[in-house]
């Protein structure tokens, strides 16, 4: 403690780091930020943009960077990105930043950020174009976890020979996410012909009875092939998850090289 009171009185480091170094947290207006989720937990904190105003969350982001290296907000809103931008101008100018327009994300680095990277494969499947919004946000984070991220897009069950036709890439990965929406049949079908651990995703895509992701999540909670399913639209969660597997099998492979 005596050594972070020094740091601080010297000017070498924020209240906010601070902060964060001595309570896992650092608290600004737009609220309190966890900067010890990943040590904690294994799973990066990220700033959900809905429900704040872009300044609350252009906020979390500065608070973010400034405590570990490193932002990710999900869930952007019109204006978020342009008040993320103009405020890491002025007190991160050297942090590099990109974001997904269509799956609204947004990710900052700091110049000493050092990334992660596992031994790990993740790999995230889309049953259509429709459902590479909650499946982009999954990628993302499960990438920022170190996985490395393998997308094979567009193989739904409404031509089955398309997913015939990638099969053998599907089984190299160490796991797997599986996005679909409508009845949600593309996990189960897929949990039947590999040996891979299977996170199903539900898109709320779909229309009339069962539509907006329902009859997805049903169809997958109802499986008789083995896989685990998360809520709708969750890309985070199924990422986290699948970054969570990875790094399981990256111990594993790296205790075995040991040996």
């Amino acid at each position: 403690m005596r050594d972070i009171l020094d740091a601080v009185a010297a000017g070498e480091m924020s209240p906010a780091e601070a902060e964060a170094a001595l309570a896992g947290y650092a608290t600004g207006e737009a609220g309190r930020y966890d900067a010890a989720r990943e040590e904690r937990a294994g799973v990066p904190e990220a700033i959900l943009s809905e429900g704040k105003t872009s300044e609350e969350v252009a906020e979390l982001v500065e608070t973010a960077l400034t405590t570990t290296g490193r932002a990710i907000a999900t869930r952007l809103e019109d204006g978020d990105p342009a008040a993320i931008r103009d405020r890491l101008a002025e007190s991160h100018p050297d942090a590099t930043l990109r974001w997904d327009d269509r799956s609204q994300w947004l990710v900052a680095h700091g110049p000493d950020y050092e990334p992660t990277r596992l031994d790990a494969s993740v790999g995230v499947v889309t049953a259509g174009t429709s459902d590479a919004i909650p499946a982009g946000e999954a990628a993302m984070i499960a990438r920022e976890m170190g996985a490395q991220v393998y997308r094979v897009d567009d193989v739904g069950v409404a031509s089955l020979t398309r997913t015939i036709d990638r099969l053998d890439e599907l089984r190299e990965q160490d796991v797997l996410i599986v996005a679909a929406g409508r009845e949600g049949a593309l996990p189960t079908v897929i949990a039947g012909l590999v040996d891979v651990p299977l996170i199903g995703l539900p898109v709320s895509t779909g229309y009339g009875h069962g539509g907006e992701g329902m009859a997805a999540l049903s169809g997958m909670l109802q499986s008789c092939t083995a896989l685990t399913v998360v809520n709708v639209d969750a890309g985070f969660t199924a990422g986290t998850q699948a970054g969570l597997v990875a790094r399981r099998v990256a111990d594993a492979r790296r205790d075995d090289g040991d040996t």
